[in-house]
């Protein structure tokens, strides 16, 4: 299986993304994982983000409920799972910000991706380790 993060759905929604044609074709395939937390990622970017393209919030959680969770694999983390990366983050160089970037890969590993897509590479493969899903643009 085959993960996305934020940035990639987001790019898949909004037409005047310059990867929209490109991320909508990873969805389309099928079988893609994705970390319960980008869903309030989407959120926040699509009602009240930099972009020029918002939606009201009862906009954007219809959207992906209907059109989007349906195609998505979501994949939580406990508790546990969650600390447990956070321990990892010293070593791997993660602080600040680049916790909720991490925690994307650490899902895709807990989901056994082959490959986990983002528009944000240099981000993913600064904390990125040998047995790490493969980080990929898309």
């Amino acid at each position: 299986m085959d993960f996305i993060d934020t940035s990639v759905l987001v790019a898949a929604v909004v037409a005047s993304e310059p990867h929209h044609a490109v991320c909508g074709r990873l969805l389309d395939v099928g079988d893609v994982g994705f970390y319960i937390h980008g869903l309030a990622e989407f959120f926040s970017t699509l009602t009240g983000g930099r972009k020029a393209f918002r939606l009201s919030p009862q906009q954007a959680v219809e959207l992906l409920e209907a059109d989007y969770v349906p195609l998505l694999q979501i994949t939580t983390l406990t508790a546990a799972e969650t600390l447990r990366g956070m321990r990892e983050c010293h070593s791997r160089g993660v602080q600040g910000g680049a916790i909720f970037d991490y925690l994307h890969l650490v899902a895709a590993r807990k989901g056994k991706a082959e490959r986990l897509y983002t528009l944000n590479v240099s981000n993913f493969r600064a904390f990125h380790r040998d047995g790490d899903p493969e980080i990929r643009s898309p």
